[in-house]
């Protein structure tokens, strides 16, 4: 069921989306890191396609009144959907009063050492009380830990050892192969099992690869068949 905000109410305070930013137009990526962005999307809205959820890439996230939105390079919210008019101006970025909860998930890529991932970006999730930080330091600019993963308990991020997101019913994985012609390390989401969620490109070669083995095996069956003197086209 996709939660909804209460607006109308004379009572129910909401800041002026007009006076809010909610894109600047000035973004600046890295091949790598923009790659990775749309694995991480992409892979979510290829395989969960029986759930309520909202993923995206560099969408600003206004938490706290008077306070000037946080981009983080993914979030997950879960039971929430992009209202119709995605135009209008309140609709444009991700208002936590306007979806009445936090996105479950918020990841960091980390490009340069300029981020401050460990420390005011890990302090305002805390605040905004997002139930994972995931910080990806793939070039160990942090320190040695290439994956660090942090839950909210009570009012804290703990760091966990654990890439199981247990209120989520997902995981992370850093997973070694391909992505659109890319041979690299990829942050990727997985099942509990370790399988990783598949890509659209991946769905359509699992299917092709599913369809190649039951041809063989019709042909096996009916090559059999005709060994037994009997011709498989009269069955």
């Amino acid at each position: 069921m996709v939660q909804q905000v209460l607006i109308n109410d004379d009572d129910y305070y909401v800041p002026d989306a007009n006076q809010l930013v909610t894109e600047d137009d000035t973004p600046v990526d890295n091949f790598a890191s923009e790659k990775q962005q749309r694995l991480l999307v992409g892979s979510l809205y290829s395989t969960l396609q029986q759930q309520t959820f909202l993923a995206a890439a560099n969408v600003g996230i206004y938490h706290t009144d008077g306070q000037p939105a946080i981009v983080p390079d993914i979030f997950l919210s879960f039971d929430v959907q992009v209202p119709q008019n995605w135009w209008e101006k309140q609709n444009r970025c991700y208002m936590v009063w306007r979806f009445g909860k936090p996105p479950e998930v918020v990841i960091e890529i980390v490009s340069n050492k300029e981020g401050d991932e460990l420390g005011k970006k890990l302090k305002i999730y805390e605040q905004m009380r997002a139930s994972y930080y995931i910080v990806y330091d793939q070039n160990q600019q942090l320190g040695e830990k290439v994956l660090r993963v942090y839950e909210l308990r009570g009012r804290r991020y703990f760091e966990t050892s654990e890439n199981w997101l247990e209120q989520v019913g997902l995981g992370v994985t850093l997973w070694e192969g391909k992505f659109e012609d890319r041979q690299d390390t990829w942050l990727r989401w997985c099942y509990q099992d370790g399988n990783v969620l598949s890509t659209g490109d991946e769905h359509a070669e699992q299917e092709r690869q599913r369809a190649e083995q039951a041809e063989q095996r019709t042909q096996l069956l009916a090559d059999r068949l005709r060994a037994m003197g009997v011709d498989p086209d009269t069955i």
